[in-house]
């Protein structure tokens, strides 16, 4: 087959696919485990833009091929020679688009998957905010301890990292289990993602938590999502004093349909 009657579909294709997989993201509402909510609008607009562009090329090259058809047939045309120039390139004009279009397909055919714990500890737990995502004008505000979320308990400890000012204080959080291989069994890591951009910056945070007497980490799968209820209290771990909550009750909860956090 000729590569250059080829190569422009394949063009064509790989912009049309691009915008069908951007397009099926966001109505599958799979776009949340993959960017921002910022940038939900701008990826909306461009998939439609892709499929317009897409659907225009389309039909700019099915008009080209019925006139090219047409002119074969005509006698006129019999005479009339048409030179090409050859230009050298290091790879096939195609291979561009058709990984562009193999990437597409496969998007289409998977289904993107939210980060597991085991992804947290190769990321590194951390109990710590980039200066960028510090806020101290928040703090104006009061909260209840058991109102704040998960990533407003670590803002507050980038806040005040002494942990003795948070002691005794009631805790309602939520997220996803992880187990720290070299913590007791008494003892797991409570933890959300957050985003900024997109999946590729998303780095973990979390809480350490401390069960019941009695109770051990190993029925609380990793991955698991949990409602933590509980109260603060200062130990230390790891040769470090940190934060824990004192667990007293553990509630499996589904995975939220937007597991990051802010």
């Amino acid at each position: 087959m000729n590569i250059k009657k080829i190569s422009p579909w394949l063009d064509a294709l790989a912009i049309l696919a691009w915008g069908i997989l951007l397009l099926k993201y966001w109505i599958t509402g799979k776009l949340s485990i993959l960017i921002h909510p910022h940038y939900f609008g701008l990826t909306l607009a461009g998939g439609i833009g892709l499929m317009v562009i897409g659907g225009l090329k389309t039909w700019e090259l099915l008009k080209l091929d019925r006139t090219t058809k047409q002119s074969r047939t005509s006698p006129a045309n019999n005479s009339l020679r048409i030179t090409e120039v050859e230009h050298v390139t290091l790879f096939p004009p195609s291979i561009g688009s058709t990984l562009m279009l193999s990437v597409a397909l496969i998007g289409l055919l998977t289904t993107p998957r939210t980060f597991t714990s085991q992804t947290a500890l190769e990321r590194g737990l951390t109990e710590s905010l980039p200066i960028t995502r510090l806020q101290p004008q928040e703090f104006r505000n009061t909260t209840k301890p058991e109102q704040r979320s998960l990533v407003e308990w670590v803002r507050l400890l980038n806040f005040n990292p002494e942990p003795d000012t948070y002691r005794g204080q009631k805790v309602k959080v939520q997220g996803f289990v992880i187990h720290p291989p070299n913590l007791a069994e008494q003892y797991m890591w409570i933890g959300r993602f957050i985003i900024t951009c997109c999946a590729a910056d998303a780095y973990p945070i979390g809480l350490p938590v401390k069960l019941l007497i009695g109770q051990s980490r190993t029925a609380f799968a990793p991955d698991s999502w949990l409602e933590i209820e509980g109260e603060t209290i200062v130990e230390e771990l790891q040769g470090k004093r940190k934060l824990i909550i004192q667990a007293s009750s553990l509630k499996p909860i589904p995975e939220p349909k937007n597991p990051y956090d802010y």
